[in-house]
C-alpha cells in the first residue's frame, strides 16, 4: 500500500486525488498540505483524508506519509523536491518539473545523490491513445519517425500564480509546451538527443507578461522534427490533438475535444462539463472519465509499481530536465529569432546519430519517387536516375 501526502489543495491536487481514490484501493491519500487552512480542510474533508497541515516540511516528514506528490505552483517545485531528499521520501512531481533546465537539474541530480525514487508526473504520455500510439511506433508500425507535432491550446489556467512569469516561469511555452515537447521526445525516441529550436511566442490577447501563444519546431539529431502549438488564449475549450509522421504510416489523435460525446444544454443549470469549457451554453463536449481520458489513473500505476519493483517508471525527473532544457532554448529564440541549441551538459542518451537514407529503389538506375494511380485507371512511376538526377516518369493504361 501507498501512503500519500499531496502537497497542493487546489485543482491539479483534487485531480490527483480523484485518480488515487478507489482507483488502486490499495493506495491511499493521508496526508495533505495547502497554504491556506480552509484549503486544507476541505480538502482532507472531501476525500477523507485523516491528516492535513499548512506546513510544507511537516507534512513531508509526516509518518503517515511515503511518497510525496508534489501539486503545488512552479516556483515552489524545488523546495518541496530538497524537503523529500532531506527526509529521504519517495517524490512524485507535476510538470513543469522545474522553471528553468538549472532549476529541473539540480532536483534530479539531489534525488539521484539521496537515492530517492523520484517521477515525473506527465500525464498525457500516458493516456490511453497515446499509449496504444508510442507501442505502435516502437513495434516499427510506422517506419521512420519523420515528424512528431502535438498540440495543446485552452482559454488558460485556474489559479493567478499562473499568470505570474516570476512566479510560473513563463508562459505558455512552459505551462503547456512541456507535455507537447515530451510527448514528442516519446515518439521521436527519448534517447534521441534534441539538438536546436525554432520558437514564435507573443503576447496577443491577455494583459501579462509571459506570452500566451507560441509555435516551436525541435530538431533532433537523427533528422526528426518536434512541433509544438500552445496557446492561453484558444476560444472553445482545451484542444489537446497530436500528429505523427513516419515513412510508412501517420498517426492523428483527438485527445479532449470533439472526441464523440456531444450534449446540448439550455444553460439552465450550472453543472461543471469539462476541463476549461467556457460555458454551458449550447452544444457541449464533455469527456467521460476525465481523469482516465489524460491519463491520471494509469500514470499513478506506473509510478506506484516502478517503484514497487526497483525500477524506472515510464516518465523520470531526467525527462523533465531534458524537456525544460528544450524549452530554455525556445525562449532564446523567440528573443533571438533564431535557431537557438539545446544545452544539456548532463545528455545520457545516444550520441553522433545523423539522418538515415530511406531512399528507394526501383531499378538499378533509378531511385522511386511516387507511384500512383490516377483517376481514370492509369499507373504513373515518377523516378529519379541515380547518376544525373534526371526525373522522369513513366505511364501505363
Amino acid at each position: 500500500m501507498a501512503k500519500i501526502c499531496i502537497l497542493g489543495g487546489g485543482f491539479i491536487g483534487r485531480f490527483y486525488a480523484e485518480s488515487l481514490c478507489g482507483r488502486r484501493s490499495k493506495d491511499h491519500v493521508t496526508v495533505v498540505y495547502s497554504r491556506k487552512e480552509a484549503t486544507a480542510k476541505r480538502f482532507a474533508k472531501d476525500y477523507n483524508v485523516p491528516h492535513f497541515c499548512t506546513e510544507m516540511e511537516e507534512a513531508i516528514a509526516h509518518e503517515a506519509a511515503e511518497f510525496i506528490v508534489i501539486a503545488l505552483p512552479n516556483y515552489l517545485h524545488e523546495e518541496a523536491v530538497m524537503l523529500c531528499v532531506k527526509h529521504k521520501k519517495a517524490v512524485l512531481c507535476t510538470k513543469p518539473l522545474g522553471r528553468t533546465a538549472a532549476e529541473a537539474l539540480r532536483m534530479t541530480l539531489a534525488c539521484e545523490e539521496a537515492g530517492i525514487f523520484a517521477g515525473y508526473l506527465e500525464d498525457l504520455c500516458y493516456t490511453p491513445k497515446f499509449l496504444k500510439s508510442v507501442k505502435s511506433v516502437e513495434e516499427g508500425a510506422i517506419g521512420r519517425i519523420l515528424w512528431a507535432k502535438s498540440r495543446e491550446t485552452h482559454p488558460g489556467p485556474h489559479a493567478e500564480w499562473f499568470w505570474d512569469i516570476d512566479k510560473a516561469g513563463g508562459g505558455a511555452v512552459l505551462d503547456l509546451g512541456c507535455h507537447c515537447i515530451e510527448i514528442a521526445r516519446n515518439f521521436i525516441g527519448k534517447d534521441v538527443l534534441p539538438v536546436e529550436v525554432m520558437c514564435w511566442a507573443d503576447t496577443q490577447v491577455k494583459p501579462i507578461d509571459a506570452e500566451d501563444h507560441a509555435i516551436g519546431l525541435v530538431k533532433y539529431e537523427n533528422g526528426a522534427i518536434g512541433h509544438f502549438e500552445v496557446s492561453l488564449s484558444f476560444r472553445g475549450g482545451m484542444d489537446l490533438r497530436d500528429e505523427v509522421m513516419g515513412t510508412e504510416w501517420t498517426i492523428w489523435l483527438n485527445s479532449f475535444l470533439r472526441t464523440g460525446f456531444e450534449m446540448f444544454t439550455s444553460g439552465n443549470t450550472s453543472n461543471y462539463v469539462a476541463e476549461k469549457a467556457e460555458t454551458n451554453v449550447g452544444w457541449q463536449f464533455p469527456v467521460g472519465d476525465e481523469a482516465h481520458e489524460l491519463g491520471y489513473p494509469t500514470m499513478f500505476n506506473d509510478m506506484f509499481e516502478a517503484f514497487e519493483n526497483n525500477k524506472q517508471p515510464r516518465e523520470t525527473f531526467y525527462d523533465g530536465y531534458v524537456v525544460n532544457a528544450i524549452i530554455d532554448a525556445a525562449y532564446k529564440s523567440a528573443k533571438t529569432k533564431l535557431w537557438e541549441p539545446v544545452i544539456l551538459p548532463e545528455w545520457r542518451g545516444q550520441k553522433g546519430l545523423s539522418k538515415p537514407s530511406v531512399y528507394q529503389s526501383y531499378d538499378e538506375k533509378h531511385w522511386l519517387i511516387k507511384e500512383e494511380i490516377l483517376p481514370n485507371g492509369d499507373k504513373k512511376v515518377i523516378l529519379k536516375d541515380k547518376a544525373s538526377g534526371e526525373i522522369s516518369e513513366i505511364s501505363s493504361m
